[in-house]
């Protein structure tokens, strides 16, 4: 069955929509209080690699579920006010959650241009995940 969609379509539509922080703006958001740092990454990814400090953890899998008030999963981190920051390793995931929370109405969220693998790169702090 062929695609009427791949990946790469889905990436270069999301990447004309949302907006992408470089590393060393986003971590500026570290210490912003109205700011919230998204790590989307599987468990075995923040274990093995750490991440980002103050990020909440939300499993890409769980994002739409735990942002949405009428889920019996909704997280009280996703109520209102705050700017969002996602990132995942390379920027992918994070490019397209940020889309799906646009479609889903948040006003405020961008990601990470390259994911943690470019915040590592940048020489910028992670912490090792904490349960």
């Amino acid at each position: 069955m062929p695609l009427r969609k791949g990946f790469r379509t889905l990436l270069e539509e999301a990447e004309k929509r949302v907006t992408a922080l470089s590393p060393l703006l986003a971590n500026d958001s570290v210490y912003d209080a109205n700011v919230v740092l998204i790590d989307l990454r599987d468990i075995r990814e923040l274990e093995r690699e750490g991440m980002i400090p103050g990020a909440v953890h939300a499993p890409r899998g769980m994002l739409e579920f735990w942002v949405d008030p009428e889920s019996p999963y909704f997280k009280p981190v996703f109520g209102g006010g705050k700017r969002f920051v996602l990132y995942c390793q390379s920027g992918w995931r994070s490019a397209l959650a940020t889309v799906t929370l646009m479609d889903m109405g948040f006003d405020d969220v961008v990601h990470v241009e390259g994911g943690f693998n470019a915040w590592k790169k940048a020489g910028l702090p992670v912490e090792p995940h904490h349960r």
